[in-house]
């Protein structure tokens, strides 16, 4: 049987303010994901969805628990072997696009192979060109729409074929139609790369592109056969 991409076993994540109790985001998370699925992770504010992304990430380390991405034990990495993971193997795509303003749009796209080492121009314009940007690689991220900006964002995710896309509210900051657009480019790229997508929602919306949907409930993942207007 195949190693899951993602496996979480028993994760928690306990924040401890001075003189106060602590408060659990994540309790006893337990997860596996397989290569090339899309998975839709929703739930209410607070119920541990970013928590658990960060921690995906290597961004946040928890307070017991394991998390293994490819097999491969997140603690037991160190640091550089986090951040080595981030650059090489696990692409990004944000709410609010995350583009650096003074780069333009190639050279977004451009600087996460750079970080991987890698000085692939053509690798980079064909990155533009699969999700619709051809002709627009020189503009900066002032002169792009918000839907184009976050296909900048995409392209910038895909460009070094990653093994796992993490996908924190990719639609939030997007109309109802250019959201539409947006997560269907974003999973038809996945599926024709075979890359993992995890995306976190708090709408229905992304639930539709999703081939597994997940419920946050009080830092715990529920499996779902759909997402309920209930939960939202």
């Amino acid at each position: 049987m195949a190693t899951p991409v993602i496996r979480v076993v028993d994760l928690w994540k306990e924040y401890v303010d001075e003189g106060q109790s602590p408060v659990a985001a994540l309790r006893g998370a337990n997860l596996e994901i397989n290569a090339g699925e899309s998975v839709a992770l929703f739930g209410k504010s607070g119920s541990g969805k970013t928590t658990l992304l960060n921690m995906l990430a290597g961004l946040d380390r928890p307070t017991r628990g394991r998390i293994e991405i490819e097999g491969q034990h997140l603690e037991g990495m160190g640091e550089a072997g986090r951040t080595l993971l981030r650059r090489l193997r696990l692409g990004f795509v944000f709410q609010f696009f995350n583009l650096l303003p003074t780069l333009t749009a190639f050279e977004n796209v451009f600087l996460s192979l750079e970080l991987a080492g890698r000085q692939d121009t053509a690798a980079a314009r064909d990155a533009l060109a699969a999700v619709g940007l051809g002709g627009k690689e020189s503009r900066y991220p002032h002169e792009l729409s918000g839907g184009e900006q976050q296909r900048v964002a995409i392209a910038r995710a895909i460009v070094k074929k990653p093994v796992m896309i993490l996908a924190d509210e990719p639609t939030g900051n997007l109309d109802t139609a250019t959201g539409n657009q947006i997560l269907d480019l974003l999973t038809r790229e996945c599926k024709e790369f075979g890359t993992t997508l995890i995306m976190v929602t708090h709408t229905q919306l992304t639930c539709r592109f999703a081939d597994r949907v997940l419920h946050m409930v009080d830092g715990s993942v529920h499996e779902k056969d759909s997402c309920d207007a209930e939960h939202f």
